[in-house]
């Protein structure tokens, strides 16, 4: 006697493929993993000096290189706790959530669109911020801080990516900028290394005084 085959009761034809990740999308991710891991130690090392400056009066933090180059000049200021407590706490938190996006993503996670929505908003709060204090730092301050600047630079550029990244696969409505994004997705990294360049001769300039006596 013939067995009869049994039906088969998972079929998978129903199941839309999920399509492939595209190069963009593994940059992304990798810069989420890198350069989060990167913002995270910035402000961790950052937390740990405060901390140190707090228990002793008399600590010079290990990044006060100079007038000019001195975590602690800005540590001390009252732009470092802009809304009560310390500046470094909001890039150990938000780096963390950035660097666990890497992270899943690279495994396979595709976040939903509210998510990557939110990871928007974040960035554009990031990048806002930093902006600020970047101004506050060249020309209130007057001080610059390693770390600091180790988190502008990574802020930036997940900034950056996240936008190209959410108007270039419709996550947000490009409406008709799309022609503009989709130029300027093909000179993502020109535009990002002109916007560094801008900020270099910011510094350059604000002390411009104290470098030209170091030639």
């Amino acid at each position: 006697m013939t067995a009869t085959a049994e039906p088969n009761t998972h079929d998978d034809s129903s199941v839309p493929p999920q399509p492939d990740r595209t190069p963009f999308d593994r940059g992304l991710s990798w810069l989420y993993l890198i350069g989060g891991g990167l913002g995270f130690l910035a402000a961790f090392a950052l937390s740990v000096e405060e901390y140190l400056s707090l228990i002793n009066p008399n600590y010079v933090t290990s990044c006060s290189i100079n007038p000019i180059v001195s975590c602690g000049s800005v540590m001390e200021s009252d732009q470092a706790k802009a809304f009560g407590f310390p500046n470094p706490l909001i890039g150990v938190a938000a780096f963390a959530i950035v660097t666990t996006t890497g992270v899943v993503m690279l495994a396979g996670f595709r976040p939903p669109r509210w998510y990557r929505i939110g990871m928007q908003l974040g960035t554009i709060f990031g990048v806002a911020f930093v902006h600020w204090l970047i101004w506050q730092s060249l020309y209130e301050i007057q001080a610059l801080c390693p770390y600091c600047m180790v988190v502008w630079v990574v802020t930036i550029a997940v900034f950056w990516y996240t936008t190209l990244h959410n108007l270039g696969n419709g996550h947000i409505p490009a409406g008709p900028t799309k022609p503009a994004v989709t130029a300027v997705s093909k000179v993502h990294s020109v535009v990002l290394v002109l916007w560094y360049l801008v900020i270099v001769g910011m510094i350059l300039q604000a002390f411009w005084s104290y470098w030209s006596t170091l030639v």
